[in-house]
Formats: C-alpha cells, sequence, structure tokens
C-alpha cells in the first residue's frame, strides 16, 4: 500500500528515498526514535524528494507512512521485527512490524523506488566457519535492482567475508568520495573499494549504466562514510568490540542473538557514543540519498 504522497510523486516520476523501519521500532530508545524518524523524513523532504518510510501494519506492507502511522510504529512494543523471509507469514497473520534491509529494499523496489537509504548493512558474521550466519540482506540485494546508500556493514561484522561475498553475488560497490569501505561507526574500515564516485551524478551515471547494461537484477551500494569528526573513537571501537566478542562467547550467545547483543554492548561500554556515530551515518546517508534520487530524477 503506497501513500497518497508516495504514489503522487512516483506517479509523476518525482524523487522518493526509502527508508526503513527497524530503525524507529528496535534500533533507537523511545521517545527519541519517533524524533529520529521524523527528523530523517525531514532531511529527505529538505533536499527535495519524498520519503517513503516502510513498515508492515495490521497485515498489510506500507510504503510511506503518515505521522499516526510513523508514531505507531515507534510507540508499539508489539512491533516484531521482519526481514524479507517474515513478510509473507506477517502478512498472512495480520501483524505488524517494522522492516530491515532486506524487506524495506524488496517492498521499495516492488513499489518502483530506485533509492534506499539505511545505517549499515547485515553481512558474514565472524564466526562464519563455525555456523555460517550470514544476513539475508546479502542474498537480497543481490536479486533487487535498487540503490543503497549505507555506512558499510556493522563493524562487528566480518568485513573482508562480506565484500568477498558481495563480489561472489555480483552486488556492485561504490565508495563516495572515500577509496576505501566505510566502517559503520568509523569513517573507514582499512578495506579498499575498487570504484569512487564523487558526485551524486557519478552515483546515478553508473545506476543509468547498469540499467543499459541490463542483465541480473542486483543491487547498487553506494558506500558513505561517516565524517571522520564525527566517528566513534577508533581505539575505544577496537577495545569495546573486543570485550563484547568475548562477552558473547562467555554467554554462549549464538545465531540471530549475536547482532543485537553485539550492538547493545557496544552501545553500553561506550556510553552512548556508539549510537551518536550511528544516527551521524544515518543522517549522511539519508541526506545523500535523497541527492542521488533529486539527480536521477533530473536525468
Amino acid at each position: 500500500m503506497l501513500s497518497v504522497d508516495v504514489r503522487a510523486a512516483l506517479s509523476a516520476r518525482l524523487p522518493v528515498v526509502a527508508l526503513e523501519s527497524t530503525i524507529i521500532a528496535h534500533g533507537l530508545p523511545r521517545p527519541r526514535n519517533l524524533r529520529v524518524a521524523v527528523e530523517l523524513e525531514e532531511l529527505v523532504r529538505s533536499a527535495g524528494a519524498v520519503p517513503a518510510t516502510v513498515a508492515v501494519l495490521d497485515g498489510r506492507a506500507h510504503v510511506g507512512l503518515d505521522a499516526d502511522q510513523l508514531e505507531r510504529v515507534a510507540a508499539d512494543p508489539a512491533v516484531r521485527k521482519l526481514g524479507h523471509r517474515d513478510l509473507a507469514p506477517a502478512l498472512a497473520a495480520g501483524m505488524s512490524g517494522a522492516t530491515t534491509v532486506s524487506a524495506t529494499a524488496f517492498l521499495a523496489a516492488r513499489a518502483g523506488i530506485g533509492v534506499f537509504a539505511t545505517g549499515g548493512l547485515g553481512g558474514v558474521h565472524r564466526e562464519w566457519a563455525a555456523d555460517q550466519d550470514e544476513s539475508a540482506d546479502l542474498r537480497l540485494l543481490a536479486r533487487t535492482g535498487i540503490t543503497v546508500v549505507c555506512a558499510g556493514v556493522k563493524s562487528i561484522l566480518d568485513v573482508p567475508a562480506t565484500l568477498q561475498r558481495l563480489e561472489t553475488l555480483g552486488v556492485g560497490v561504490l565508495g563516495y568520495r572515500t577509496g576505501h569501505f566505510p566502517g559503520f561507526y568509523l569513517n573507514s574500515s582499512g578495506h579498499p573499494v575498487d570504484w569512487t564516485a564523487h558526485s551524486p551524478e557519478d552515483v546515478v551515471e553508473v545506476m543509468r549504466a547498469k540499467d543499459v547494461l541490463g542483465g541480473p537484477r542486483s543491487a547498487l551500494i553506494v558506500a558513505n562514510p561517516v565524517p571522520e569528526s564525527e566517528q566513534l573513537d577508533p581505539a575505544l571501537h577496537d577495545r569495546v568490540l573486543a570485550e563484547a566478542l568475548e562477552a558473547c562467547r562467555a554467554q554462549g550467545v549464538s545465531g540471530q542473538g549475536v547482532t543485537p547483543f553485539l550492538l547493545d554492548q557496544l552501545m553500553r561500554r561506550t556510553g552512548g557514543a556508539s549510537l551518536e556515530a550511528n544516527l551521524a551515518a544515518v543522517r549522511g546517508n539519508v541526506r545523500l540519498a535523497a541527492q542521488v534520487a533529486v539527480a536521477a530524477a533530473a536525468r
């Protein structure tokens, strides 16, 4: 179900930016989560594009939320976390849920939206050799033709293995004004990227070339680093992450519980500094995604 604003914008070929809702429902403390949700939508509007926050409410997929719906996602503790694989059961059961990267990308692309902004992607977990734990984001992006502006993958993951997996899956990666893949909380992960875009127009040219080439549909990742002035202190990040990984092993946390456990540990052990770096990255990604969408619409 498209909101009135999103439907009108798509019909008129105006720029639209998809936004995930998991950060609202599960990534931020209340009531700050609602303030951030409103702020992110306003960042899109101020750049000349239309925001399309994605969520499932009472068994209906929504691409674009009104003020009441946005508040409901932020305030209702019963709102579940939905990946792509959860969409069909949630719709069939009449459930409500916030969408992750995989679910948001899928629904946005189905609606005809070409640009999606998020914080960090999921990827290959550090203990992959033992449990083969890999985010559903990767395979979904390998078959969904949408441009995703992000700050890389979450730094708790195995970054080089994730980059290798993206290459294997044929998912394109552009560094935005950087020769290195961002480190989510950090400006750089230390791993190089093969291609760099220096402007929103550069990104649009790559999007256009992908369309001209045709072939398998896959996402284009625009890896936009958080500014050094707003990143988490690298030494603090490395120390706290090592402690969190040890705590994870000691407490026997595994599977889907690993990511939320580590992110919570980082937030607690950095006194909230990791959360502020995350939000700085998300704001930058939303601004850039809106600029890309505007440039694409102008073409």
